[in-house]
């Protein structure tokens, strides 16, 4: 299966980025922890170069913490300033601000020693749709200024944001990128609300996390189904579920769907356990 998204509006954004860079302090960038090199558009390294970089790992609480920290240092090594952060309970959101102006300290002590008094430093937050830009937003500001939804593609303009006397956040509708090079960087996606549901197939791309789940978290496929073993072959596996959770059909036969919707949903809300869908490359 190959999932492509990019609605007009995110081209459009992507040159208003671009426009808007010029007057930007410091870039913010939003991953979902779970997937935190899928949910990079690579267009965003290319629009932020020479600008200092705050990683934000979001829905950090819904990740395998060790791939988190693994995350956290492959960042690092990177020359970003990187937090996780949980935006939907505002876990870690308060460190937001100091750390902005901690990489815009060069930039105010060059207006300090013109003798300017020191404007409110410009951040751009920049990420793909529904990584939770809207949520980390209103918790910023203290207000609800920025639209929330569970579905990609609510903001659909710029907006300039006041947070506190020191820092402007100018929030950009969430960008993806016109093609996947790798199809599991879109079953990923899916996987995580980054696209919308009407697009792609939710029975491949829940083969795509039985596969995923069987090969690297097998105990919580286990624990969470009531598993004593699991089958080597998917459709086997999809029985096994949905017999337990008495998906059946006339004849006793397995609602394929039902299984599919379950799963996905699962996953989604944590109810799996904490899993990440990706590592850190070698």
């Amino acid at each position: 299966m190959s999932i492509q998204w990019f609605p007009g509006h995110m081209a459009k954004a992507k040159r208003e980025a671009q426009e808007k860079l010029k007057i930007i302090d410091v870039v913010i960038e939003l991953v979902d922890a779970r997937i935190p090199l899928s949910s990079r558009n690579p267009v965003i390294d290319d629009l932020a170069k020479n600008k200092p970089r705050l990683m934000l790992l979001n829905k950090a609480d819904l990740a395998d913490p060790k791939h988190t920290a693994q995350w956290m240092t492959y960042f690092q090594n990177k020359g970003f300033s990187v937090l996780e952060i949980n935006a939907q309970k505002g876990t870690g959101v308060k460190k937001v601000p100091e750390l902005v102006l901690q990489l815009a300290e060069p930039i105010i002590e060059k207006m300090k020693r013109k003798g300017m008094n020191p404007r409110a430093i410009r951040a751009l937050i920049l990420g793909i749709p529904n990584v939770g830009k809207s949520t980390i937003i209103n918790r910023l500001a203290n207000k609800r200024i920025a639209k929330i939804g569970d579905k990609p593609g609510i903001t659909k303009a710029q907006q300039w944001i006041k947070v506190g006397q020191k820092m402007e956040l100018l929030d950009t509708p969430g960008i993806l990128w016109p093609k996947f090079d790798d199809e599991a960087v879109g079953y990923r996606l899916a996987l995580t609300g980054a696209i919308k549901e009407e697009i792609f197939d939710f029975q491949e791309t829940t083969v795509f996390l039985l596969k995923f789940l069987k090969a690297h978290y097998p105990n919580k496929l286990m624990d969470r189904y009531g598993l004593t073993n699991i089958p080597e072959d998917i459709t086997e596996l999809y029985d096994e579920i949905g017999r337990k959770r008495g998906c059946l059909m006339g004849g006793g036969l397995v609602d394929y769907d039902r299984v599919a919707e379950i799963l996905f949903r699962e996953f989604r809300s944590g109810m799996l356990g904490k899993i990440s869908l990706e590592e850190p490359p070698a």
